[in-house]
């Protein structure tokens, strides 16, 4: 059984960039130029008049959204103590899964529990919507990896409650906690006097300051990478991270932006690196995941998200969010089970899937290759092959050679916010 995860079409620009000078040579080579055509027909370019999305200065959050970085940063909230939402989300990783050097994050009453999966990022969620499905039947939207909050509000108070994360015992274990902080006086302020008098009522308001923080604190959407300065015509890429953004695009290549479009929109803004739809990608089983030591359990996304909407959906099962590509290169642990640790090995998995499967999946007992290893026989079918890089058998060139897996990845490293000239 498989299901089709038609992707839209590219958006195209009319915007034009003026030619840039490279900073190792005084001006583009002919093989630059080159690349530089096949950007702006695939990705639409930047205009120097465009100077995209300007971030609000630090100042300017609201009362409400103080409230809910305070929040955000307060490991007095959780069943441990020691544990809160910056842990899981920490701004050197994009606010994607912190630094412990492991494919999820520790959580618990001792911080004793493994999470199931890493820790999504909650960088340029803002335009994101509710889950549904597109007049193509293609499922879109939705947080989480599964898409099961509606959004950041309901996002956000998922983790307070996950025995393997926050482990509060209830709203009012949490509200408890909250009314004792050195700020619920300012909380009160905000929503009321009597707010904590009812937990459910005041857990709602403790999601709304958390999506306010996200929503106006703009560190969670600076646009500040070198991409997008390169898209204001402010600063050139190198030659390898032209060839890079040339091979992302072209379809018969790394055809990355079939889901992660590195176009400006028709309204002139700025590429989020997702079309927040969902895959199946056949990410080999993580040994490293406690979970996973049990051969019959196996993390089906989509299809087996906690509400059991989805059950009869078994065409779903294995596919999982269409992560933002931005700040990738900050990343710790990749995929939804953390199977890889550097992005160079992400871009190879992606090329050499099907035509090196040896390479990523273990072998059975009859020497033949497990492949799709992290899904039950029977639902593998539903594993993207038919979309380029994924179009591949063994014997087979792979979609990109090994210089040019650096290539992308050199591209890749110009998504990272904070850029300085």
């Amino acid at each position: 059984m498989s299901f089709a995860f038609p992707r839209p079409g590219q958006p195209s620009s009319s915007d034009a960039i003026s030619p840039v000078q490279s900073p190792s040579k005084p001006f583009l080579t002919m093989a630059s130029a080159l690349l530089l055509a096949t950007l702006l027909s695939a990705c639409g370019g930047g205009s120097s008049s465009a100077a995209g999305p300007a971030p609000l200065p630090d100042n300017a959050m609201s009362r409400r959204a103080q409230l809910g970085e305070k929040i955000f940063k307060d490991v007095s909230l959780s069943g441990s103590g020691r544990q809160a939402c910056i842990s899981c989300h920490a701004p050197e990783t994009g606010h994607a899964g912190a630094l412990n050097g492991k494919p999820t994050e520790p959580g618990g009453l001792l911080l004793e529990l493994e999470g199931g999966r890493t820790a999504p990022g909650l960088r340029y969620l803002a335009t994101n919507k509710s889950f549904g499905f597109d007049k193509e039947g293609t499922p879109n939207g939705g947080f989480f990896w599964d898409g099961r909050a509606s959004s950041l509000a309901d996002q956000a108070g998922k983790p307070f409650f996950n025995p393997k994360e926050m482990a509060n015992a209830s709203v009012e274990d949490l509200i408890a906690r909250l009314a004792r902080t050195s700020y619920a006086a300012e909380f009160q302020q905000e929503f009321g006097a009597d707010v904590f008098k009812t937990p459910a009522e005041a857990l709602q308001r403790v999601q709304l300051a958390l999506q306010a923080y996200q929503l106006e604190d703009p560190d969670f959407r600076p646009y500040s990478s070198k991409y997008d300065e390169f898209l204001r015509g402010r600063t050139p890429l190198t030659e390898q991270e032209l060839r890079g953004l040339a091979l992302f695009n072209a379809k018969d290549k790394g055809n990355c932006a079939a889901c992660h479009p590195s176009a400006k929109g028709a309204d002139g803004s700025f590429p989020l690196f997702t079309d927040f739809t969902y895959d199946a990608l056949g990410v080999p089983r993580n040994a490293a995941l406690l979970q996973n030591a049990d051969p019959a359990y196996f993390d089906l996304g989509l299809c087996a998200r906690d509400a059991g909407d989805l059950l009869a959906r078994q065409d779903l099962c294995g596919a999982f969010k269409v992560p933002s590509l931005r700040n990738v290169a900050q990343r710790k642990a990749f995929f939804h089970n953390g199977r890889f640790t550097s992005l160079r090995e992400v871009v190879s998995f992606y090329v050499q899937r099907d035509v090196f499967p040896e390479k990523w999946y273990p072998r059975l007992p009859d020497g033949s290759i497990d492949k799709f290893n992290d899904l039950p026989p029977a639902l593998r079918g539903n594993v993207n092959t038919t979309e380029g890089p994924y179009n591949r058998k063994p014997g087979d060139a792979p979609a990109l050679s090994e210089a040019e897996i650096d290539d992308v990845v050199a591209f890749l490293r110009t998504l990272s916010d904070g850029y300085a000239r």
